[in-house]
């Protein structure tokens, strides 16, 4: 099987008034699909870097990314984005839903600016809303939603292309207990339905839930045993 996620040798520095700040120094790692991973370490330990530069949102001074087995940074720049577009889903901390947008709205965007049919969009961002729960909710507006409510509409959103890669940086840490608990139960059922997660955390909740954990520490990851 082809690893949902291939990294080998990764590195990335940051200039600073003392010289370069090497942030991550080497990172290996392979994701299966199918898999939820917790990466934790300490905060500025290079945890979001790292998802950044696998969801090429920032390159990386070496090293290679491959989604699917295919190298990431060997596409142009417009390639690149409609392969991001077809093969990686994002969730942040905060949802930065578009709040003019309903939800079922919001949902459809990546959908609509990889120009697929809107009949197509609009069912698989119905289907993904149902998913999550939230289908009672698609016609309200970012505003009259909770925040549970709302960082689960961006999970949907994150899902609509269908994803083999998902990313998640931090995506329980404006909520609360129950609520995150609720987030953490659903990004496991994603995984369990095909793609690989990825999710940057401090949660050791979530990190139980994880079927493994990654520690980034001193730029380089290590799995974590028991």
């Amino acid at each position: 099987m082809i690893p949902a996620l291939e990294v080998e040798g990764l590195r990335k520095s940051y200039p600073t008034p003392t010289g370069p700040l090497e942030v991550l120094a080497g990172v290996d790692l392979a994701l299966a699909p199918g898999t939820l991973t917790a990466l934790l370490g300490a905060s500025g330990a290079g945890k979001s870097t790292l998802l950044h530069c696998v969801g090429s949102l920032d390159r990386p001074d070496a090293g290679v990314v491959r989604i699917g087995g295919r190298d990431l940074f060997a596409f142009d720049g417009g390639e690149l984005a409609r392969f991001r577009s077809r093969t990686m889903g994002f969730v942040f901390q905060f949802h930065h839903l578009l709040p003019e947008f309903s939800a079922l709205e919001n949902v459809m965007m990546p959908g609509w600016l990889a120009r697929r049919p809107e009949t197509e969009v609009k069912r698989d961002a119905e289907a993904a809303l149902a998913r999550v729960g939230l289908m009672a909710r698609a016609a309200h507006l970012p505003g009259e939603l909770s925040g549970g409510e709302a960082q689960r509409v961006a999970v949907a959103r994150a899902l609509v292309n269908r994803p083999s890669l998902l990313l998640a940086d931090e995506p329980s840490g404006n909520l609360d207990r129950a609520n995150a608990d609720q987030l953490h139960a659903l990004l496991a059922e994603v995984a369990q339905s095909g793609p690989a997660v990825l999710v940057a955390t401090h949660n050791e909740r979530l990190a139980a839930v994880a079927g493994s954990v990654l520690i980034l520490d001193a730029g380089r990851t290590y799995r974590r045993e028991g």
